[in-house]
């Protein structure tokens, strides 16, 4: 349960031997995490991984209107809480911290670097919503005008918007098993939501100079929905030292759930490599100032679950094989 009282959906993906890193996901616009970023969760647990997600409030299996985001900053902060919490159980003691982001969770990741800078240790950042193209940002007295009547209407479904669904996923197949995924928000954004991602998008735009972390950012060159012009701003524009960018040719923007099997393999491989890469340095610089921890620690677990499921799976389980490696991992998932 969140500070406003709304009952969040919590879950993870957690190898049975002790994880490299931990991944906190930052999942889309209207997306989830338990069944559209379930792949991603498993491909980094068998890569060794501990990956926590959350649907933001009115998102996926979490309380609220569906897809209404008041304020964008209440995500942000639901999600550091939750992912903190879960960075101070013992037995992550020292252990990296990357957060991993798609589309507006791209922004969400990089708004809770902003709001704890040394935190975290790297981002994933796919196919970023960090700033808007302009190809479709719309004119200043368009945003005056909605901004004035958004608090009379704030949830009204009454801004147009193209079909993101046909847009965003290449292969027909996953595009109709997505389409089909009753957790995703379909409908047409609300007018507050529009306008938070609108504000927020140009806030960032503003501010990619304050980006210090070491991230990562991977963009399809076909990308119609966040322009690749994007991820080229922020990597151009970033003071991160450390700092990659690798754009696919003709890919779109599902670059890890709407592509051919075979792009996506590369994708996660691309990004597997780039975590290990930093999962070893940070580990290496950790047994630098490595502290003994004795057996007296309590775990504070969050707050954010009344009870416990097991969400759908095809091996109704807690915990299988996973990939040709036969690496075992545990699936939880609570609300």
């Amino acid at each position: 349960m969140n500070s406003r009282g709304v009952q969040l959906f919590t879950c993870k993906w957690v190898p049975l031997s002790s994880p490299k890193a931990l991944v906190f996901l930052c999942h889309g616009y209207g997306m989830e995490c338990s069944s559209f970023m379930r792949e991603c969760g498993v491909r980094l647990a068998c890569a060794n991984y501990a990956v926590y997600g959350i649907d933001y409030e009115g998102h996926g299996q979490s309380e609220g209107p569906r897809c209404y985001i008041k304020k964008f900053d209440n995500i942000v902060n639901d999600c550091y809480d939750y992912y903190k919490s879960i960075s101070e159980i013992p037995e992550y003691k020292g252990k990296a911290k990357f957060l991993y982001g798609e589309s507006m969770g791209g922004a969400v990741a990089l708004l809770l670097h902003r709001k704890d800078p040394s935190f975290w240790d790297g981002a994933v950042l796919v196919a970023p919503m960090c700033k808007i193209s302009e190809k479709v940002k719309p004119p200043q007295v368009v945003i005056n005008i909605l901004t004035k009547v958004e608090d009379v209407i704030p949830k009204w479904k009454i801004v147009p918007t193209k079909d993101v669904i046909n847009s965003a996923f290449k292969d027909p197949a996953k595009r109709e098993r997505i389409r089909r995924n009753k957790l995703i928000y379909q409908d047409k954004p609300r007018l507050k939501t529009a306008l938070e991602m609108l504000r927020t998008s140009m806030s960032l735009e503003d501010s990619l100079y304050k980006v210090k972390l070491p991230f990562f950012v991977l963009h399809g060159e076909a990308d119609i929905v966040t322009d690749p012009e994007v991820s080229r701003a922020l990597y151009e524009r970033a003071s991160s030292k450390d700092k990659t960018i690798k754009l696919y040719p003709g890919m779109w923007h599902g670059l890890t759930s709407g592509e051919p099997d075979d792009n996506i393999d590369k994708v996660f491989e691309d990004i597997i490599i780039w975590l290990d890469k930093h999962a070893t340095n940070v580990a290496y610089d950790s047994l630098q100032s490595i502290e003994a921890f004795g057996n007296d620690g309590i775990e504070n677990l969050t707050k954010v679950a009344s009870k416990e499921k097991i969400a759908p799976q095809k091996q109704r389980r807690r915990s299988y094989l996973c990939g040709l490696r036969g690496r075992r991992l545990l699936y939880h998932s609570e609300i």
